[in-house]
């Protein structure tokens, strides 16, 4: 570990929880798709499986079909 890195950590575990969840956040986002695009893709999703099912093209199950199934599956 490089003596900056050690001294950025040693600082980063000095801030607050809430400052250091932002931080972590924030270098995450630096190496991938950021939150917020990852929600907007997600919310996308989500109104197409919902349009989907409203048309029926999407079929349903009731809770009871759905636990019995993992039930069976974890025999």
């Amino acid at each position: 570990m490089s003596a900056l890195l050690k001294s950025i950590e040693e600082q980063a575990r000095a801030l607050s929880a809430e400052d250091r969840a932002r931080l972590a956040e924030s270098m995450l986002e630096s190496l991938h798709t950021s939150i917020a695009e990852i929600e907007a893709l997600w919310a996308d999703e989500i109104e197409a499986r919902v349009s989907a099912f409203d048309r029926g093209e999407i079929p349903s199950c009731s809770a009871e079909e759905v636990f019995a199934e993992a039930r069976r599956t974890l025999q």
